[in-house]
């Protein structure tokens, strides 16, 4: 019988896999642990009875699996809140310990555990023990086993369990080296550490089998029977909830999550709201509401739900799932319905339609505690900068690369095919081809029908996706396959053609494999989920990258069996072609980059990219026919119009809408930058109104510029500027009393603090008296406003700062205060842009 004197035998649930009616297992303590189908064998029931009034507690392993610290994570906490002492020290070589298994530690025990990794690149690392102190009394389990389930339950695994009362000059020499190595030769696991190791981890080969056998452990019991499942945060998922954790910590009351497709936001959403009484989710389709609604159900555990679109109009419900449509509607957006704080959380799902009026209508009247966008875009990328409604506050990103490199999505094999379809005479309508033209050249093209059928035939698909242009392009393909004994449906809104089919219904056969293919209009690129596609094809030009993204992202999702998307691209002469595939490497941005160099970069593990030697000659082409630097800003001005019906962009409107290669470029030559003087670059446009003509003619044209290109290197006069813009009652001076007032309603909003000082915490920023505030606002901003606003800013006596007196007759004019909102706005988001870029 094993010596100890901790508790002699335990009662568990049978594997504790979360059945209805658990069997009560008594477990025996052991010496020889083996795994196996004993339970008494499992090294896990064995650690929970050493677990029970340990004083310290030492791991040692060269990895550290999710699967494996979930098991043990409520008995750690446990042990933590009785008192124990618990240091974990784990590999990092190979990458086998899963980020997540880290992350999980973190958030829930936080820094609680001393979590270390070993840090000496010449020697490898093997151990696995589990020790156990109370008082003069000391155990080790040691032997093969890793924290992973399957190693901590049935696993083949050989453990051996000595106390220090047997052996107690071996138990040392193991104690002592532990002491050693945790102490000398490793290094802590912070947030920057923990932070490092996901950004550039890759999911070694290794792992799917360790996985393997722990996903089969977690559907079915020990009788080979499937459980009901549990619904928790896995991987990423639990990476996301950390970093919001600790977001909201340092005062953030909104943040936007970027995930790519299939990493599971929604079911995020669920768990990181779960805390919260009343939480509305808001989307644009209503199968995306009903996907939502299933996912918090899981989670809460709760029917008290309701929809709020169409004609159900539900409320008083704890959580509502809302069509943008029918609640960003002002009739709706009332008391009567919603008070403006009656929802505690607020979900924004496809965050990058948020820019629309609609979305802002319902993000400016909620006051939630917590606001958080779900979005699958990189940054900015086609212009529409959603960052800024967010402040650039960014808890969580995963890109497509990362979440492929990750394991979370399947590798793509990706084929840019040559298409002589010539689209040198098409018009180009706010950004996109004109649908009617496209339609018309796409229309008994026989060669492209022929071509599109060679390429689907060489690549083996079972269930394909193909993206069209209009209604009779899907009918049209849909026909052509079909003579082609390959059965297919074409899905659109509204679907009345002869080959056209319900989307749920064609989505139905598809997954039966009654139908081969689908070819959808503008309804596949957000809110499905059919995890077996194998085959995406772009078969119309693509000219927005988030909607490329959205599309390849449809196929990426893991299902068993599936080791990889098939991706077919049919390139054109078309504007933009081939610009988007440079997203497939991870670029954030696409400034001065071209496919003609595409061999050289690095795409997401076992990806393929492949393009058709004529298609890098006409790349070369249409880059020499690409218009000047300049050109092309006055042409992106002209389009950011377009897309305002008319209207004159302001700063921020030019800023959002802005094509990121061309800001990009914008940002890095001061000369051609039209956001450092704006109204020079719209007077030589001719675009100024005759009111703001008569602004730019006089003093206030160099005042509206010096605010525009005033240093900003810190953040410091920003505040200072919003004392004199007043909420748009201007002022021509600012006493002490104004200035400490602006000064402290925007450090102390959001996270904005974190700016004020480098390194400060929270709490010393929150305990600086007004007198201190006072002190560097006076020192810093002031004094250099003072000595380089080329004499617009003066002192004068009794106030902290003055603007000179010829631009009293202005302070009225409606022009300049609109000028001075638009100027502070930007420049405010470009700061977060530009922290958010260089963190």
């Amino acid at each position: 019988m094993a010596q100890s004197n901790f508790e002699e035998k335990i009662i568990v649930p049978e594997d504790q896999m979360g059945t209805e009616e658990p069997k009560l297992l008594q477990i025996q303590p052991v010496d020889v642990i083996t795994g196996g189908s004993n339970p008494d064998k499992f090294l896990y029931y064995q650690l929970r009875m050493s677990f029970r009034g340990a004083e310290k507690i030492d791991i040692i392993v060269s990895f550290l699996m999710e699967s494996g610290v979930r098991m043990i994570l409520n008995d750690l906490r446990i042990a933590l809140d009785s008192g124990a002492r618990v240091r974990i020290l784990t590999g990092n070589y190979l990458g086998i310990t899963q980020p997540s298994a880290l992350y999980l530690l973190k958030k829930e025990l936080g820094d609680r555990v001393d979590l270390r990794f070993y840090n000496d690149k010449n020697r490898s690392f093997h151990p696995k023990a589990y020790m156990f102190h109370k008082g003069s009394f000391s155990e080790i389990y040691i032997g093969s086993s890793n924290v992973s389930r399957s190693a901590l339950t049935s696993g083949i695994e050989w453990n051996y369990r000595f106390t220090n009362q047997c052996d107690e000059r071996n138990f040392q020499l193991f104690y002592q080296t532990f002491e050693d190595l945790f102490y000398h030769h490793s290094i802590v696991i912070d947030h920057e550490e923990l932070k490092r190791y996901s950004k550039n981890w890759h999911k070694p080969a290794v792992a799917r089998d360790l996985e393997r056998y722990d996903s089969q452990k977690e559907t079915d019991d020990e009788s080979g029977r499937n459980v009901k499942p549990f619904f928790q945060p896995r991987g990423a998922q639990i990476e996301a909830l950390y970093a919001l954790e600790e977001s909201r910590a340092e005062g953030a009351v909104k943040g936007l999550v970027q995930a790519a497709t299939g990493v599971g936001k929604s079911y995020l959403a669920a768990f990181d709201s779960a805390k919260y009484q009343r939480v509305l989710f808001v989307a644009h389709r209503e199968e995306i509401l009903k996907q939502a609604a299933v996912s918090f159900q899981n989670v809460r555990n709760s029917e008290d739900y309701g929809f709020f679109h169409g004609k159900q109009k539900d409320t008083g419900k704890s959580v509502i799932f809302a069509s943008v449509a029918t609640l960003g509607r002002a009739e709706y957006l009332q008391e009567e319905y919603f008070p403006a704080e009656y929802f505690n959380y607020i979900v924004i799902d496809e965050f990058h339609h948020a820019v629309n009026k609609q979305y802002r209508k319902i993000i400016d009247y909620f006051k939630p505690q917590f606001m958080l966008g779900l979005t699958a875009t990189p940054e900015r990328m086609d212009g529409k900068d959603i960052y800024e409604i967010c402040d650039y506050q960014v808890p969580y990103e995963i890109s497509l690369k990362e979440a492929i490199n990750k394991g979370i999505l399947v590798p793509f094999h990706y084929y840019g095919i040559f298409d002589e379809t010539d689209y040198s005479g098409l018009h180009l309508v706010k950004g996109r081809y004109d649908e009617r033209e496209l339609t018309e050249i796409y229309k008994n093209n026989f060669n492209r029908y022929d071509l599109i059928y060679k390429y689907y035939r060489k690549y083996p698909s079972r269930r394909a996706l193909g993206f069209c242009c209009s209604r009779q392009h899907a009918e049209d393909m849909a026909r052509e396959f079909c003579k082609r004994k390959i059965p297919s449906a074409a899905v659109y809104s509204n679907a009345n053609g002869e080959f056209s089919q319900d989307r749920d219904a064609a989505i139905s056969r598809l997954k039966n494999q009654e139908i081969k293919v689908i070819f959808s209009v503008d309804m596949f690129n957000e809110g499905l989920d059919i995890a077996s596609l194998d085959m995406v094809m772009f078969l119309r030009p693509t000219e927005s990258p988030v909607v490329f993204l959205q599309q390849l992202g449809r196929g990426l999702r893991t299902w068993k069996g599936k080791k990889y998307l098939n991706v077919l691209d049919f390139i054109g002469n078309y504007q933009k072609a081939g610009k988007a595939p440079l997203l497939l490497s991870g670029e954030q941005s696409l400034e001065g980059k071209s496919l003609s160099g595409c061999h050289d970069m690095e795409y997401p593990d076992d990806c393929i990219v492949d393009f058709d030697m004529r298609l890098i000659d006409l790349f070369q082409e249409l880059e020499k026919k690409t218009l000047s630097v300049k050109e092309r800003i006055v042409q992106e001005y002209y389009r950011v119009k377009d897309l305002l019906n008319g209207k004159t962009p302001s700063r921020m409107e030019l800023f959002t809408y802005m094509e990121d290669d061309i800001y990009q470029y914008c940002m890095k030559h001061a000369k051609e930058n039209p956001f450092r003087r704006y109204l020079d670059f719209l007077h030589d446009l001719q675009e100024l109104s005759p009111e703001e003509e008569n602004l730019y003619s006089g003093i206030c044209r160099e005042f509206i510029a010096l605010m525009e290109t005033t240093d900003m290197q810190k953040v410091y006069k920003m505040p200072v500027l919003y004392s004199f813009y007043n909420h748009g009652n201007l002022r021509l001076q600012v006493t002490d009393k104004e200035v400490l007032e602006s000064w402290k309603e925007f450090f102390y909003s959001g996270t904005n603090w974190k700016d004020f000082s480098p390194g400060i915490s929270l709490e010393e920023f929150r305990n600086m008296t007004d007198k201190q505030h006072l002190s560097k606002a006076k020192t810093m901003p002031v004094k250099f406003l003072k000595a380089s606003g080329k004499g617009f800013f003066i002192e004068k006596e009794g106030y902290a700062l003055a603007i000179r007196e010829e631009l009293k007759d202005w302070v009225e004019d409606d022009k300049l205060r609109c000028h001075m909102k638009d100027i502070l706005e930007y420049r405010t988001m470009e700061y977060y842009r530009r922290r958010y870029m260089e963190r």
